[in-house]
């Protein structure tokens, strides 16, 4: 779906590029996060593939086209949904809809069928002036799919999100998956990114350091342990570590089990993706 090799760009007037040599694909049906901290070359990634900067190196083709040779037809295929809302205020939010999904030629999903996916049916005749950040930002999603792209393209798509409705739109974005549209997200969210996508690139300075999954991204660089937190006879808390393999023949873990300690919380010792990030590229993940 996406095919990126040896892609550079410079700002003009900047002292140095923002995106070094970057190279990855997008597969069928996938959702591929851009794991990085603001600045990290994110934004400026996103806004080449989805046409909006031509004057790259490399070469970036998305659905097979080359995109510095691509023209408004990119956009009957693809859905953006950028961080920040941008709607008609004085318009309802059927009228906003309404109006975007008249700009394809393809069929399109109704108003009432993506404002109901995001929550918003029962506000779909407000002016959008009226609404909150956060319904905004629901009205931004329901507008990047109506016209059923076969490529979404997310920018932080749970930013300003309460937590319920934040949930509602990562279960929405694997929904689509599951009926066949490859998702691309940008975020600073390792929550998000860990929940989310099938396969992860680390971005920082402009520059990927690594692409893969998150489970196999946290085995990598976890340890292979457990720890076992237990009240001991004198009812003082304690704790031991464990190597997980051969745990099972472990008789020092074994005994503790059988022991009369109190068993209060055994984990595996796998790291986060923020600690994955850090460790990989030496930057923190924080905005």
């Amino acid at each position: 779906m996406i095919e990126v090799d040896n892609l550079g760009f410079s700002y003009r007037g900047a002292e140095s590029p923002t995106l070094f040599d970057l190279d990855f694909e997008v597969l069928e049906q996938e959702v591929f996060g851009l794991l990085g901290p603001s600045g990290a070359g994110k934004s400026t990634t996103l806004n080449i593939l989805i046409g909006l900067l031509k004057s790259y190196s490399g070469s970036v083709k998305v659905l097979g086209q080359e995109l510095r040779d691509s023209d408004s037809r990119l956009y009957e295929n693809i859905g953006v949904c950028f961080e920040l809302p941008n709607h008609y205020l004085r318009l309802t939010a059927r009228e906003n809809l309404n109006y975007f999904r008249s700009l394809y030629t393809q069929p399109t999903h109704t108003p009432e069928e993506v404002l109901g996916w995001v929550g918003l049916e029962e506000d779909i005749d407000r002016r959008v002036a009226e609404f909150s950040k956060g319904m905004k930002t629901r009205l931004n999603f329901a507008r990047s799919v109506i016209h059923q792209p076969q490529m979404l393209f997310l920018d932080e798509p749970t930013g300003g999100l309460d937590p319920v409705t934040a949930r509602v739109i990562k279960q929405l974005i694997l929904d689509l998956r599951q009926r066949g549209t490859t998702v691309l997200l940008s975020t600073h969210d390792m929550t998000v990114a860990d929940q989310l996508c099938d396969r992860l690139a680390f971005i920082a300075e402009g520059r990927i350091s690594t692409i893969d999954e998150p489970e196999a991204l946290k085995r990598q660089y976890g340890r292979r342990s457990l720890k076992v937190s237990y009240l001991d006879g004198s009812q003082q808390e304690a704790e031991q570590e464990f190597a997980l393999d051969g745990i099972g023949h472990n008789q020092a873990f074994l005994d503790l089990l059988k022991s009369t300690a109190r068993i209060e919380t055994i984990h595996s010792q796998e790291t986060t993706l923020e600690q994955v990030f850090v460790d990989v590229t030496g930057r923190e993940l924080s905005r």
